[in-house]
């Protein structure tokens, strides 16, 4: 088998700059999902009336239904309820020239969300109550409580989980190119489509995607035994 290395040097450089974007909408992503999720987490935990059911239906149905089908349904739909709505109020802004990556940052925090609830839940468990309830008979509030003896705890057992979380975030952001995003995989598409070369162009962001994925995970074991020696304090 011939492959065009020339053509994979190339793309290889044009997938680069691709990086940015899909490192942007991770960390985008992240900002939204951690603390929503971990307030899912503790109203589960916590059984909040109506709170905990509908999260419990809107985590089974994230989890029940493939990322791709989750695109299609916002993408598809989203535009045109919002440009109905500014239609409806007068509002002098056109959906349609809003930059589509922001389109991937809420479909990919609606599922990080729901993943990183189970993530902060289960670890949520890991905590025994008795702590809660011995820090409630001290004087402490229910907050402080939370926050002081249950959350570091809840923390330094999920961070594990948490990294892993992180490396599968970015791997799910290749999904973005289904939303006109010119992130990697994108790039790497068009240029197959005009070398006619899906191959190489294939082994190319397979290539680029373990290069940023390893870098992720290295990065992150570094983090994890920091948080681990602080949490631990």
């Amino acid at each position: 088998m011939h492959l065009d290395y020339a053509f994979m040097v190339n793309t290889f450089f044009l997938c680069l700059k691709g990086i940015p974007v899909t490192m942007e909408i991770a960390v985008a992503v992240l900002v939204f999902a951690l603390p929503l999720g971990f307030l899912i987490a503790v109203a589960i935990a916590n059984n909040v009336p109506l709170v905990t059911p509908v999260s419990r239906v809107y985590i089974s149905f994230i989890r029940a239904t493939p990322p791709i089908l989750q695109i299609f349904i916002i993408y598809n739909t989203l535009p045109s309820l919002l440009s109905a709505l500014t239609i409806r109020f007068s509002i002098p802004l056109n959906i349609f020239d809003m930059n589509p990556i922001v389109y991937p940052i809420i479909v990919f925090s609606l599922s990080e969300t729901a993943v990183l609830a189970e993530v902060f839940r289960a670890a949520l468990t890991t905590v025994d109550k008795n702590q809660l309830e011995a820090a409630l008979t001290i004087g402490m509030t229910k907050t402080q409580g939370y926050t002081r003896i249950v959350v570091p705890q809840a923390l330094a057992s999920a961070i594990p989980v948490l990294c892993s979380s992180v490396t599968s975030l970015v791997k799910l952001t290749s999904l973005s190119f289904t939303m006109s995003v010119m992130e990697v995989t994108a790039i790497a598409k068009v240029e197959a489509g005009v070398g006619l070369a899906w191959l190489e162009a294939y082994l190319v962001m397979a290539m680029i995607y373990f290069i940023v994925v390893f870098t992720i995970e290295k990065l992150l074991r570094i983090l994890e035994k920091r948080l681990r020696v602080y949490f631990a304090e």
